[in-house]
């Protein structure tokens, strides 16, 4: 038993995204939490694009912050602009995306965890992690020290042995010239766990000054400015624009002539890159029939002139990068202050953990982020707060916070990685959610902020701001709930938006569901109580969609029927006569805990879970019989 320097309850590696969404749950649940971060001023660093939520992700964001986490609280406090996307889709796929001050946003979050008395915020490197009996017992790290601790997280983002790529110069580091980690692999690889290589990438920053904005698109930000947090009572504050452009034909040729110098086609590269944000020379390749690609100018803050190429990832060589940038309309002067360049790193296989995210062979070791093969920063602050909150019940003896597929983003997520696995990046995006219709982004609150009671991130004045607007949704659906005359007014606001009007007495709930009738409408007309803009927005959309919210609760209950179903952590795959091999062999490999989970299970067919269904069966009268 080695001599430890301190003792903690739990120790966090990596002060990224995930890393610090993590030590905050650990912390504000009451444990002493060490958080070891390799460089701290790259804390909550945002490596790549300058900015916060998107399509899908914006969803993890309202989540992480429902369930007591800070992502959402900081987004909006250091916003430069924000824009509510996907607005003329139907409302689940509507998007919160925020440009950010990412010097603010670093220097806020590093704040928040400096000013939690339970945190300890260090700079080593973890070198190994330490398990005694088979559970962890601590840490060792580069400077020596052995610290104690009973669960570790591990959020170690893309800095496992990590390389970066720019043309035909690579070096060993991690990401923005920052080092990288060089043992922790090997200490893992101890504990039997596989790693693999996975790839991103960046595009490069260019001199604000040196580009003409009058020949590019301005995209200006909503107003008035909606927000991430459920707790932010209102933002006043001028936005900065960003502006689109695009590739052409001339950047499109330069690419092609110099593809044999990046490092993914000419072989310099044998790590696995994301599908959903490729290179640009991926997007050449794939989509060769394309004539332009949209690049939007985003600035990196306000104390900076760099400005961030949307959608020009690259690991082409410097003097490549150079020409393809000034072909592009409004950048022919352009003055490159930053290469893009690709970086590989180490990563699990994130079958190899419980729903929890914690390891099924090792108790009290903790994954979350890109070491799980996901990919953005929103993916690795959603797992961050919930294997960090995992950690601290298993560190408390008490049962794990599991969310379902029907019951949060962070649930889907969760139960992709570590159920089907990834052989690539992985990405949110609203298609992987099945119940999309009940999972929006405007009702994570009421979703998820009740279930985390338990956890003691929920502040009294959170719980109170959800009961208030639970109250007004009630009272809205009320004043509905009744029938009102029909007359020349109401039938002149139907046919001025293209309804048909009305003969004798219709319920005001029947008058919501009409495309293109909103409360406000109503209220105007009839005497309806001022619910304010979240408890509105809750009546319209169940008003409006209440039909497809139905026919989703009664697939969940059939999804709940599986998930109740358990597996047997001992059970021997291989002696169900009449599952399928490929089957035994991915079910002995992930080892599902629900008959739900093997359902989910790539290579597991609908006819193997019905096999399985009756074996299980058979299993338990043989057990109930004995036991008579």
């Amino acid at each position: 038993m080695p001599d430890f320097d301190e003792q903690f309850d739990i120790a966090v590696i990596g002060a990224g995204h995930a890393g610090c969404e993590a030590a905050l749950a650990s912390a504000r649940m009451g444990l002493s939490t060490l958080v070891l971060c390799m460089d701290l001023d790259s804390v909550a660093l945002m490596a790549c694009n300058p900015s916060i939520g998107g399509t899908s992700k914006g969803h993890l964001v309202r989540e992480v912050d429902a369930l007591g986490g800070e992502m959402g609280l900081a987004a909006d406090d250091c916003l430069i602009q924000m824009r509510m996307l996907n607005t003329g889709k139907g409302p689940a796929v509507h998007s919160l995306r925020a440009q950010e001050d990412k010097r603010r946003y670093h220097e806020r979050m590093k704040k928040t965890l400096e000013l939690n008395e339970k945190i300890t915020l260090r700079q080593d490197e973890c070198t190994r992690i330490l398990v005694d009996s088979g559970r962890v017992s601590g840490i060792e790290t580069a400077l020596g020290a052995k610290y104690a601790c009973r669960a570790v997280v591990i959020c170690s983002g893309v800095y496992l042995n990590s390389r970066t790529h720019t043309g035909e110069f690579n070096r060993f580091g991690g990401p923005s010239g920052l080092s990288n980690s060089t043992r922790l692999s090997g200490s893992l690889t101890e504990l039997g766990f596989v790693l693999r290589r996975f790839k991103t990438g960046t595009p490069p920053r260019v001199a604000g000054r040196s580009l003409d904005y009058s020949r590019m698109q301005p995209q200006f930000g909503d107003v008035p400015i909606p927000h991430f947090s459920f707790m932010t009572d209102g933002i006043e504050r001028d936005q900065a624009p960003c502006h689109l452009t695009y590739t052409n034909e001339k950047t499109h040729r330069i690419i092609k002539e110099n593809l044999d110098r990046s490092p993914m086609y000419a072989g310099a590269i044998h790590a696995t890159g994301t599908r959903y944000c490729p290179s640009i020379e991926d997007k050449i390749v794939r989509f060769e029939g394309r004539d332009r690609h949209q690049l939007f100018i985003e600035p990196e803050g306000l104390s900076t002139d760099e400005m961030y190429v949307q959608g020009l990832s690259t690991s082409l060589p410097r003097d490549v990068q150079d020409a393809m940038l000034r072909t592009i309309e409004g950048m022919e002067n352009c003055r490159v202050m930053r290469y893009g360049y690709a970086i590989e790193y180490d990563c699990i296989d994130p079958t190899e953990l419980k729903a929890g995210l914690g390891s099924k062979r090792i108790p009290g070791l903790y994954f979350a982020g890109q070491i799980n093969g996901s990919s953005g920063y929103e993916e690795a602050a959603a797992q961050g707060i919930y294997a960090g909150i995992n950690a601290a019940l298993y560190v408390k003896g008490e049962e794990p916070f599991i969310l379902g597929r029907n019951e949060a983003y962070i649930g889907v997520l969760c139960d992709d990685l570590t159920v089907k696995g990834t052989n690539e990046p992985y990405r949110m995006m609203t298609c992987r959610a099945e119940f999309r219709m009940l999972l929006r982004q405007d009702n994570a609150d009421l979703r998820l902020t009740e279930k985390a009671m338990r956890t003691g991130l929920i502040s009294p004045a959170r719980f109170d701001h959800l009961m208030r607007k639970k109250e007004l949704i009630a009272s809205a659906r009320t004043a509905l709930d009744r029938s009102v005359p029909a007359d020349e007014r109401l039938n002149a606001l139907l046919e001025s938006r293209g309804s048909s009007p009305v003969r004798g007495s219709v319920k005001l709930e029947a008058l919501l569901k009409r495309q293109g009738i909103s409360y406000t409408d109503l209220a105007g007309l009839f005497d309806l109580p001022d619910v304010g803009a979240e408890a509105l927005e809750e009546v319209e959309v169940d008003a409006l969609y209440g039909g497809y919210i139905k026919r989703q609760d009664d697939e969940i209950q059939k999804l709940r029927r599986l998930d109740g179903e358990k597996i047997p952590e001992n059970i021997d795959f291989f002696a169900i006569t009449n599952l399928r091999t490929e089957a035994k062999q991915k079910l002995s490999a992930i080892r599902p805990g629900s008959l739900g989970e093997a359902s989910r299970i790539s290579g597991v067919s609908p006819a193997d879970v019905a096999v399985l269904s009756v074996y299980l069966k058979s299993r338990e009268a043989d057990t109930d019989g004995r036991n008579e």
